[in-house]
């Protein structure tokens, strides 16, 4: 009842702020970037983290800028932590009608700096639109599409890309053309040190004598496969790579799709988590925030979907892939992993 509720609510409040704003660049003030506010006020870890593309190019294209991010809940401070541009975490509460008085108060610091740029990430959020409107900035981005952009990128309507697009597409306006260039992979930028802990603790679950395959079974709703599909995954896993240690990570509800029968990880530390998956061969997961999370690890990644669309969500860079389980059956996903791992092998074979 209250997920419909919800929905209702969004959706209501997505038609009536659909029109708040409207994109504008100043290209006649001279002023140089030196500013920029994110705005994407969401608390789920993968949408977080694909705002990483984003603060690379930002780095990239405007060095020493600095970033503040508007947001929700409190994960970004942990994900962003390596992040040198990024100045400012303004968090919104995840319940704002129970935190009334503190979600009002974050409105309010939203309005104390002045920024050169203000860029909106999701054209729907209604919270970000407005926050992009009440922002004071001489620049500002609110999403809205660009046909010209979704005319020449294939991969314009993904969901950690298209902000990089639109950024580069109104940077051009100030003179800075970066079009052409490679789109930042996701990154949490894990330390040295945090992935020599990684590969100790892997260490202690498998042996080090093999490479490590590890899988996600989990994910919310309807992305998630059930107990049947996963059983029968696993058991052509363990035929096709007896070679490898297959590793499960663990979600915070502690479930597994296949009743714990491969060795196990699990953490609530989610930098933890990435520096673990970032020392396997390959991750293979669902749709979810660890797939995401894993993509930021810098560890090739399959993306399983059944749901929802992988243009928007797909792991990309690294040699990841998307397989749309809809359209392609256990045995050419499991040549689709053997292809990944080859193509590793033979990279280790040439510089050896």
């Amino acid at each position: 009842m209250l997920k419909r509720i919800n929905k209702v609510r969004k959706i209501i409040m997505i038609g009536l702020t659909k029109n708040v704003g409207k994109s504008s660049i100043n290209t006649k003030s001279g002023e140089k970037i030196k500013r920029i506010l994110i705005s994407r006020p969401n608390h789920r870890l993968g949408n977080l983290l694909l705002i990483t593309p984003l603060l690379q190019e930002i780095h990239n294209a405007v060095p020493g800028c600095k970033v503040d991010l508007f947001v929700k809940g409190g994960l970004a401070p942990i994900l962003f932590e390596n992040y040198e541009n990024v100045c400012r975490i303004i968090k919104l509460p995840k319940k704002p009608f129970k935190e009334l008085f503190k979600y009002m108060n974050v409105w309010v610091k939203l309005r104390k700096h002045r920024y050169d740029m203000v860029i909106n990430l999701d054209k729907d959020s209604s919270s970000g639109r407005l926050s992009t409107q009440f922002a004071s900035a001489s620049n500002k981005v609110f999403g809205e599409n660009i046909e010209e952009l979704q005319m020449q990128f294939r991969d314009y309507v993904h969901m950690g890309k298209r902000p990089v697009y639109l950024f580069r597409y109104y940077m051009q306006m100030l003179g800075c053309d970066r079009m052409q260039q490679p789109i930042p992979n996701l990154d949490i930028k894990l330390t040295a040190e945090e992935l020599f802990e990684g590969k100790k603790t892997l260490e202690k679950i498998v042996s080090p004598e093999k490479k490590t395959i590890s899988i996600f079974t989990y994910a919310t709703g309807s992305k998630c496969y059930d107990e049947t599909w996963w059983d029968t995954y696993y058991n052509k896993l363990l035929k096709a790579f007896p070679e490898y240690n297959i590793v499960e990570v663990l979600p915070v509800e502690n479930i597994s799709k296949i009743g714990f029968k491969a060795p196990s990880f699990y953490s609530k530390d989610v930098r933890e988590i990435a520096a673990v998956i970032a020392n396997t061969a390959i991750f293979i997961g669902a749709d979810s925030g660890i797939m995401h999370l894993a993509a930021s690890s810098q560890a090739p990644v399959v993306g399983l979907f059944s749901v929802t669309k992988p243009e928007k969500y797909e792991p990309y860079g690294n040699g990841s892939i998307a397989i749309d389980t809809n359209k392609v059956d256990f045995d050419e996903n499991i040549a689709k992993v053997k292809k990944i791992l080859s193509g590793q092998q033979s990279e280790s074979l040439q510089y050896a």
